[in-house]
């Protein structure tokens, strides 16, 4: 039986906040050692770009998450201009949300100070554990993250105001030599590869459906409180880090010249050609691992030993990384929902496998939730190097958001003004320079986004082909197809021939129901349910209410008998033996014709069971005709015809 389900509206703007400060307020957990890492103090001109980009996206999320409110996101906007083009982006999101899920647990070890080695097994269970929080549901995942987030921002207001010495330090380090030493496209480049930081803005669309309403309220009251906490605070900590005494390579980060990525190509250099010693490039790559991996650890630590000494220092920066570690735990959480939200949306339209739309006791599709699992398990079972999948997953995020805007500004069925359809259309534009650019000199990131849209549409590629041919079910009527089924006591008029129908599928009714009509014939259909033992318990056999194949065959042959004006008796039996049953009832209501389907089964099960046709026609009366059909014949009705 075909049951409508829908998500429950259990998410307030309290609750979806953490989730989306999950994601967003992890951004500059790795997102400002990697700006530093690459850029050195012109990372903090960077930093400011990419703030400005951020309330952009934001401003525009405001309007998706208003224009749909029973879920939102690349798919649903998509899909309003081109089926393939919402699959793909989504696909585009989905290859974000697994590296965001990923990095996210890794980091999260980083800041606790996991060694090394403990890293993918730890990482397989934290993944797994937060599968069990999700599936109970958005509002126990929401708890969980507000608590996280409560505290991860307590933390951040404590180290912001600890941090003062050296954000001033770092404003006075502010340099432009980066800008002289790279010509603007190298500039350019090195934008596009810290928009990761947007990632996390989706997750709020896809939450509209779980939303409260009105859902454009709760999404504006979500969206601006996180959006101006990050992108200030990344302001705040990125000066600060710039002006931070944690050296590398004997050079205090304030006091450096040039970026660490150079340093280390330059190193690299120098070992090949034998002038500089591998021990001493090991030791960049081990200092620069650790303010890029933990960038708000290490700031704590020396914020907090400017001011408490080596011990304080170092407890803080404990207690800090601990937090912020949740805090990366609560990003790869809300990925989590994100993806099975995505995947519930493609499954119910068709584009995925219908199982991905089963949900459990709690509202959570649990199908879907394994799936999203699986896939950063999968990732970082493959590898745990954050810079390598920051390079892995910039693509899906920033490609998945560029569509989101360009189809809103497109879509003229949305009411938008002008103004604002205006600013979604430049918005868009400029993110497709990103996209493509980052497409062009990110070709890890290209394979991976571009090889999973491939086995996507590959797969709903199979997924029409398997369907192609097969008939359309009939949509289950509003009463239940069990009141179909039991829709009231037929006069059997005795003169008009009578018609038995033992085989399932549409194209078996529609067959059956218009030999009835043209011969003004009565029609009956019997459900044989076999009775196994170990299927009932003791005393108690199986019921029709019980039994939705059985509604499901029953009530299809029903609806199309009501409209086709056919009287209809359906029998529902059950019985150990298939033929028995068929037999009886053909020769008790003095059917003139029966119809059977032709077998699905093996050769060899029919050997070893018998086959129910074979069986039938030995013992068919004569008067009885017989008729064997397939269930994947179509039935073309002389009205067709003509």
């Amino acid at each position: 039986m075909l049951v409508t389900e829908s998500r429950p509206r259990n998410l307030k703007w309290t609750l979806a906040g953490p989730l989306l400060y999950g994601d967003w307020g992890t951004s500059r957990l790795y997102v400002l050692g990697l700006a530093f890492l690459a850029t050195a103090h012109a990372s903090v001109i960077y930093l400011a770009a990419i703030g400005l980009l951020m309330l952009a996206v934001s401003w525009a999320y405001t309007i998706v998450c208003r224009c749909f409110p029973d879920g939102g996101g690349v798919y649903t906007a998509a899909r309003q201009l081109n089926p393939t083009l919402s699959v793909v982006g989504a696909t585009l999101l989905l290859s974000g949300y697994i590296m965001t899920a990923a990095i996210s647990v890794v980091e999260a070890l980083h800041y606790f100070g996991v060694p090394h080695g403990l890293t993918l097994p730890l990482s397989v269970v934290l993944i797994l554990v937060i599968g069990a929080v999700n599936w109970f549901g958005a509002k126990s995942a929401g708890r969980f993250a507000f608590v996280i987030a409560t505290a991860a921002l307590l933390i951040s207001l404590i180290m912001a105001v600890l941090a003062i010495p050296f954000f001033i330090e770092g404003v006075a380090t502010i340099r432009f030599d980066y800008f002289q030493r790279h010509g603007f496209v190298d500039a350019w480049v090195a934008f596009t590869g810290i928009c990761l930081a947007l990632a996390g803005v989706e997750a709020v669309a896809n939450m509209t459906g779980l939303m409260k309403q009105p859902v454009a309220k709760t999404a504006r009251r979500t969206i601006w409180p996180v959006t101006i906490e990050v992108v200030l605070l990344n302001m705040v900590f990125g000066i600060a880090l710039a002006g931070l005494s944690f050296t590398v390579d004997g050079t205090s980060l304030a006091e450096t010249h040039g970026s660490h990525m150079d340093l280390i190509a330059d190193l690299e250099a120098g070992v090949a050609a034998g002038t500089v010693e591998p021990e001493r490039l090991e030791a960049v790559r081990e200092e620069t691992l650790e303010y890029t991996n933990a960038a708000m650890k290490v700031i704590a630590m020396d914020a907090g030993t400017h001011h408490f000494g080596e011990t304080g220092g170092f407890v803080f920066g404990k207690a800090a990384g601990i937090t912020f570690g949740l805090l990366l735990l609560s990003a790869t959480n809300t990925a989590v929902m994100a993806m099975v939200s995505v995947l519930f949306a493609m499954a119910q339209d068709k584009e995925l496998p219908k199982p991905l739309t089963k949900l459990n006791y709690s509202g959570v599709p649990w199908v879907g939730l394994l799936v999203s699992l699986v896939l950063p398990i999968g990732v970082v079972a493959w590898t745990t190097d954050v810079t390598l999948l920051a390079k892995l997953y910039v693509l899906g995020v920033c490609g998945a958001i560029t569509v989101t805007v360009l189809s809103c500004a497109w879509n003229r069925q949305l009411e938008i003004d002008g103004r604002s359809r205006a600013g979604l259309w430049v918005l868009g534009l400029f993110l497709t320079s990103i996209s493509l650019t980052i497409a062009v000199t990110q070709p890890i990131s290209t394979a991976f986004s571009g090889g999973l849209i491939a086995l996507v549409l590959g797969s709903r590629f199979a997924l029409q082909l398997a369907r192609k041919g097969a008939p359309e079910p009939i949509d289950e009527p509003t009463r239940g197809w069990l009141a179909e089924v039991k829709a009231g006591a037929v006069d059997i008029d005795p003169s008009k021939p009578k018609l038995m129908l033992a085989a399932r599928g549409r194209y078996q009714s529609e067959f059956a129901v218009d030999m009835a009509r043209r011969r003004g014939a009565t029609l009956f259909a019997i459900f044989v349910r076999t009775l196994r033992v170990m299927d009932v318990q003791p005393g108690r056999v199986p019921r029709v209410e019980e039994d939705q194949d059985a509604q499901h065959a029953l009530g299809t042959t029903a609806v199309l008998a009501r409209e086709a004006g056919v009287p209809f008796v359906p029998i529902y039996v059950t019985s150990p033996d298939i033929a028995d049953e068929i037999l009886d009832y053909t020769v008790t209501y003095g059917c003139d014709t029966l119809i059977l389907g032709k077998s699905r089964r093996s050769l060899f099960s029919r050997k070893l069971e018998g086959d129910v046709v074979v069986q039938v026609a030995e013992h068919l009366p004569d008067d009885v005709a017989l008729i064997t059909r397939s269930a994947d014949t179509p039935h073309v009705t002389r009205a067709k015809q003509s």
